[in-house]
């Protein structure tokens, strides 16, 4: 069963020795029971911003056909460099909070009128200093003149610099798709019977956060670090469980003769 806004507000209140709210009163909360519930969405927020990446803030799905090919897709169009990274957006607030800047991947697989040879190849990310200061004056000069010597077979991925865009170079002289795994802002929670978007296994990182500030609000600065500590400990357990689980190795690519 889904961890509700009301399930985390009452257990933190309990934890707290503090009365409990129903979903009769939960709209109409003051006092503390009020702070409990502005807190929760603030330690929600925390925990996207310590990790932007975790799998449940996924933007969506992995691709259809292969896992590999992320959870976006963008098609080129032939002769622009400069894509948006989330279509529907109307301006940063309603961006990505995230995206994978070492997994975009270009392929020609499932792209209309295209056979094999299929192109099929992950992207290098270059900083946009590094694409200013090597490549960025020959190939603006070559687009400006109506020269196709900039176009080509995309290598590498560039960010815009106000990361609502992506580039690629050379600039594309077909359609491609390029994939790429996005991650998504958490939404506030509401109404009394919201859910987390959380497993409810770790709603301990929620509850142990929110505690923190109530700790914090009421002036009792040792319960406070008691919490903190907590969700530190909580936080941990969660990241390796959910963003480090792959067995750890070592590899040796030296070839022996």
């Amino acid at each position: 069963m889904a961890t509700t806004y009301l399930d985390l507000s009452n257990e933190v209140l309990r934890e707290l020795n503090e009365v409990v709210l129903t979903s009769a009163n939960f709209d109409s909360a003051i006092g503390i029971q009020s702070f409990v519930k502005d807190a929760i969405n603030k330690s929600i927020f925390d925990i996207a911003n310590a990790e932007p990446q975790l799998p449940f803030f996924s933007a969506g799905a992995s691709g259809g056909t292969d896992p590999f090919y992320g959870n976006v897709t963008v098609a080129t169009v032939a002769g622009t460099r400069w894509y948006t990274l989330k279509a529907d957006s109307s301006s940063i607030t309603t961006d990505y909070a995230s995206v994978d800047w070492d997994d975009f991947y270009l392929t020609t697989i499932n792209v209309s009128g295209e056979t094999t040879p299929y192109v099929s190849k992950g992207l290098k990310f270059l900083t946009l200093d590094d694409w200013k200061r090597y490549y960025r004056d020959a190939e603006n000069a070559d687009d400006a003149e109506g020269s196709d010597a900039s176009h080509g077979e995309p290598r590498y991925v560039i960010k815009s610099p106000d990361h609502r865009k992506f580039g690629l170079g050379p600039i594309p002289d077909k359609v491609y798709n390029v994939h790429f795994y996005a991650f998504a802002k958490p939404t506030a929670l509401s109404a009394y019977n919201d859910t987390i978007v959380m497993p409810e296994q770790y709603s301990n990182v929620i509850t142990s956060r929110t505690r923190y500030y109530v700790h914090q609000f009421k002036e009792n600065i040792q319960q406070a670090a008691f919490a903190l500590e907590e969700y530190k400990k909580n936080m941990r357990v969660m990241k390796s469980n959910l963003i480090n689980p792959s067995p750890k190795y070592m590899t040796d690519d030296r070839t022996y003769f």
